[in-house]
C-alpha cells in the first residue's frame, strides 16, 4: 500500500525562482515525499509524491507559468492498470 498515491510532475517558468525556497515551501506545507525541485532562476522542474496534487499545482502557479503537468496514479500502476 502506498502512502502517497499521486506522482506529480510539472515545470514552472518564471523569474527569480529559487530551488531551495520552492523545495522548503513544499516540504513545510504539503504532505508527501520524494520531492525534487531542480532548475535555475527561470525554470524549475518539480517531482513530488502526494495525495493532494492540486495543492502543489496551486502553489506553483503563484510562482510563474506551469506546464508539462503530469499526475500519475501510482496505486493504479501498482495494480497493473494505466496510471
Amino acid at each position: 500500500m502506498l502512502t502517497y498515491r499521486y506522482d506529480t510532475q510539472l515545470l514552472i517558468e518564471g523569474k527569480d525562482l529559487s530551488e531551495d525556497t520552492i523545495h522548503d515551501h513544499i516540504m513545510e506545507n504539503f504532505d508527501g515525499d520524494c520531492l525534487l525541485a531542480v532548475g535555475d532562476d527561470e525554470m524549475i522542474k518539480i517531482h513530488f509524491h502526494t495525495n493532494e496534487p492540486w495543492k502543489v499545482l496551486e502553489y506553483c502557479a503563484t510562482l510563474g507559468e506551469i506546464y508539462d503537468i503530469v499526475i500519475e496514479d501510482m496505486d493504479r500502476q501498482a495494480r497493473g492498470l494505466k496510471g
